[in-house]
């Protein structure tokens, strides 16, 4: 793993929101390791365009929490969390997919908080897959692997197909959208994190209606504040109960075009 040479880039006041929020706190070896992501996105960004959130601040809150927060049934069982999201902290995960990861989140900060777990990385753009790929070895990170394809095609392969434990998808398209892309890779049982920001209720009526015709269910939402800017986010949580039909996902570019209803 690279050493950081400038000091720290984390703003001193995040450091007891971790835990005043999601009631866990990353060890000094996480931390190191996420001031090496953010010197490798700041690089990363000048040879393409990876992300725009580049200010400290700003990549510890919608970057490494946003990231996180959709993983606390996993960091730490707590008195603070409703009953189903608890029952999800006993449910053993080893493969997971992160769908459209992008500048790698939620990705990377999940391989790094849960070592234990082999998480893949998937993107169409290859250019990002190629600076992820790089970056896994600075990283220090023998627990991933980089990707370059559509999911609509990735899901009907039987090396992925209903392989995996555990799906996170954010910032992809609707959340009818999400859900087509998410369950199909799924083992029966697995479950489906989806990170939004707003939540109506015809958005989680539209979900619902999707998910019954991919075979999963609504388990529940989650919602939260951003820590410095209080934003609102949500995340939902699927569950894949039966296989899903070969029909899904559809081809290309359809499952965002005509979301299920």
């Amino acid at each position: 793993m690279i050493s950081i040479a400038q000091g720290r880039w984390i703003p001193s006041e995040t450091i007891p929101l971790w835990q005043q929020s999601l009631q866990w706190s990353p060890s000094a070896t996480q931390q190191e390791y996420f001031q090496v992501l953010y010197t490798l996105i700041l690089k990363g960004n000048e040879q393409m365009n990876l992300t725009r959130i580049t200010q400290p601040d700003e990549f510890w809150e919608k970057h490494l929490w946003d990231s996180l927060s959709g993983l606390w049934p996993w960091l730490q069982a707590s008195a603070d969390q409703p009953e189903w999201l608890t029952a999800l902290s006993t449910q053993s995960i080893h493969q997971v997919i992160d769908i459209g990861t992008g500048a790698g989140f939620p990705a990377l900060p999940a391989a790094v908080v849960c070592p234990t777990w082999q998480v893949t990385l998937l993107d169409s753009v290859k250019k990002k897959i190629r600076f992820l790929t790089e970056s896994f070895g600075e990283l220090g990170l023998s627990n991933v692997r980089a990707i370059a394809d559509r999911v609509e095609f990735l899901a009907h392969q039987p090396s992925h197909r209903e392989q995996y434990d555990l799906a996170l998808i954010r910032a992809v398209g609707s959340a009818p959208t999400c859900a087509e892309y998410t369950l199909p890779l799924l083992k029966v049982g697995g479950i489906a994190v989806l990170y939004r920001g707003q939540w109506t209720a015809e958005e989680a009526k539209q979900l619902a209606q999707a998910t019954q015709q991919l075979g999963g269910e609504v388990l529940g939402v989650q919602p939260w504040q951003t820590p410095l800017t209080q934003g609102i986010r949500h995340c939902i949580y699927l569950r894949k109960s039966i296989p899903v039909s070969d029909d899904f996902p559809r081809p290309a570019g359809i499952p965002a075009k005509q979301p299920l209803a």
